[in-house]
């Protein structure tokens, strides 16, 4: 780096920053914009095979320098974040032809969308990278990775194992990148970049409303209050052993961990004494209104509670609790304001709530997910099918994890939901999508499409519906027998036959107009006395036409076409009634337009032919 840049502001550094690795990245990117499948799979397999390789260490510097969480679960997740993302889409295909339909004759074709810009959360750093990086470079993308300000070290390094491990498989290194200096600001600037093609963000609401502000396509990925409703026909045993391997997975650090319980009356104090015996702590009163204090900051989860051991929680708290202790408990009233731990606590803190059926557990459990979990994640301990089914088709969560940990359900590690670091939580939190993110999304897929084996019927079929209306049997371009536009080609006797004795019909009634209205007046300058808006009867002066010769009126058995609906102010027109039946001109405009068709007639362009007679309207053709 020159002195020049080591003598800029901190800021101008940051800013500066981006600027050059977006640069790079594209480049990157543009290099192995032709690498085939198997090259591209080898880059990806390298990467993940060295985030697996580097779990433990990266593990342990995450924890140490963010104080979050625990080391054994961090290996874990590193460990999903790296090969159990990559077994997922190992042997997906995401280079050139995707896949030929026969019937349909769709041929699908991936291509790369370009730079993705990828922001990284404090909560789960290292394997949230170690995803990212693996679902971008899949589809021959690069990343540009801005860190958590509080994770950069542990980042930066994730992303050297990634770029490392690439490098020694002779691609560009420089498809992972990852910000040495971020700030606000540069995060901002990374995801407003003319050369970013999308912005990838896991983070609190704020992060995902700016993601889509930046007038960039966008997949946020927002925050949950996940209710796990526990019924009266489940098994409570089971149910305790999820919900405590759940929040003990990293101290409850991924934002689909439970954040409630809502307990069915008749087993909620079996359930909560298995609990117990899975080494959960449940508060007393007092302790209750501590733990509220504490983790509670002015409605707001309390950041320096995030993923830390119970005992340290209620120790920060003012209370006391075993060292073993696997989470706590606290019962809530109700959900809301007046309920400070009834909102999201990435934490091993569970509030709980005693309900008398499952009906109003879905009611509480809606509450929940109303107040800061909209779209994201739910959890069900049942086995009534009742309940489940009303717990599928009411509640508003994108993933519904049934009898089983929700953490490890929702990210695709115990279930086979897609795997994914990244879990869109739908419109109803702002998202683009439900998905658990992963290569697809951010894969540009081209389609090639055969016209339809019927579309010549299709077609023939149509034109005849719609010659209905117009008498066109064979309209211009169409290609069809009697074709005016193909050289040589003539209508049959029995089509013209049919074109000059057919009357156009209209069910056109008129629009009423009250004898009272204005408009029911005769319009001034005008020879009308029926009910027709002046802005059709008087023409601007700024926009008059020129007058024109008064031409002869033609014969009636000169007109192509004829209608059932007669002149504005006949008789049959219903002048008397004040029935209006269309636009009406005076006959020096109608002139006018008649005299000046072959120049580009204003009724459209079918006025304008040069075989069509301006005064008579008959075709020459």
């Amino acid at each position: 780096m020159s002195n020049s840049a080591h003598n800029l502001d901190p800021d101008l550094r940051a800013l500066q920053e981006v600027r050059d690795y977006v640069e790079r990245s594209k480049k990157a990117c543009e290099a192995v914009s032709h690498y085939s499948q198997a090259e591209i799979d080898n880059v990806c397999r390298a990467m993940a095979e060295a985030g697996a390789a580097a779990a433990y260490d990266l593990g342990r510097l995450a924890v140490e320098e963010t104080g979050i969480g625990r080391v054994h679960y961090k290996v874990l997740k590193n460990l999903f974040g790296s090969l159990g993302i990559w077994e997922s889409i190992k042997n997906e295909k995401s280079v050139g032809i995707l896949s030929r339909d026969e019937k349909t004759g769709i041929v699908e074709v991936g291509t790369p969308s370009g730079v993705i810009a990828g922001i990284i959360p404090t909560t789960n750093p290292t394997s949230t990278a170690l995803g990212k990086a693996l679902i971008a470079v899949k589809g021959r993308n690069s990343i540009v990775i801005s860190p958590h300000p509080r994770a950069k070290r542990c980042i930066g390094e994730t992303v050297e194992v990634m770029r490392r491990a690439i490098e020694r498989v002779g691609a560009p290194p420089d498809l992972v990148l990852s910000l040495s200096n971020p700030t606000i600001e540069s995060t901002g600037a990374l995801m407003k970049h003319k050369k970013v093609a999308i912005i990838l963000a896991t983070g609190g609401s704020g992060l995902v409303e700016a993601a889509y502000s930046s007038g960039k396509p966008a997949y946020g990925v927002g925050p949950g209050n996940v209710p796990a409703y526990v019924d009266r026909s489940a098994d409570v045993v089971q149910a305790a052993r999820a919900i405590v391997a759940s929040q003990s997975f990293d101290n409850g650090t991924l934002c689909c961990s439970e954040q409630g319980i809502v307990l069915d009356k008749p087993i909620a104090e079996r359930f909560l004494a298995e609990m117990q015996k899975r080494g959960a702590y449940l508060c007393n009163a007092d302790e209750t209104d501590k733990l509220a204090k504490y983790c509670n900051r002015r409605g707001h989860m309390n950041a320096d509670v995030v993923g830390l051991d119970p005992w340290r929680i209620a120790e920060n708290a003012g209370f006391r609790v075993p060292r073993e202790t696997s989470l706590i408990l606290a019962h809530q009233g109700g959900v809301g304001a007046d309920w400070p731990l009834s909102i999201e606590i990435l934490a091993p803190v569970l509030s709980v709530h005693v309900v008398d059926d499952w009906k109003q557990g879905c009611k509480v459990s809606m509450e929940m997910l109303q107040f800061g979990g909209l779209g994201h994640t739910c959890a069900v301990h049942a086995k009534d099918e009742r309940v489940l089914d009303a717990w599928f088709l009411e509640k508003p969560a994108s993933r519904i994890i049934v009898n089983g940990p929700s953490s490890q359900g929702a990210v695709g590690y115990s279930t086979w939901l897609m795997p994914s670091m990244s879990l869109g939580c739908s419109p109803l939190a702002g998202n683009i999508t439900s998905d658990n993110i992963t290569y697809k999304h951010l894969l540009n897929v081209k389609r090639a499409a055969y016209p339809r084996k019927d579309w010549e019927a299709i077609e023939k079929r149509d034109h005849e519906r719609a010659a209905k209306f117009t008498r066109d049997f064979a309209p211009r371009g169409s290609g069809l027998a009697g074709d005016p536009a193909i050289v040589g080609g003539t209508f049959s006797p029995d089509v013209r036959s049919a074109l000059k004795n057919e009357r156009v019909q209209s069910n056109w009634q008129g629009n009423p107009v009250p004898a009272s209205s204005p408009k029911a007046q005769a319009a001034p300058g005008s020879s009308h006395t029926t009910g027709v808006p002046r802005s059709f009867v008087d023409t601007p002066k700024a926009y008059a036409a020129p007058k024109a010769p008064a031409a002869p009126q033609p014969p009636a058995s000169s007109a192509v076409f004829t209608t059932s609906v007669s002149p504005i102010g006949g008789a049959s027109a219903g002048g008397a009634s004040g029935v209006y039946s269309g636009s009406a001109l005076s006959v020096n405009e109608i002139q006018s337009i008649l005299s000046h068709a072959g120049s580009g007639c204003p009724l459209g362009p079918c006025k304008g032919c040069g075989h069509q007679d301006v005064q008579t309207g008959a075709c020459k053709a």
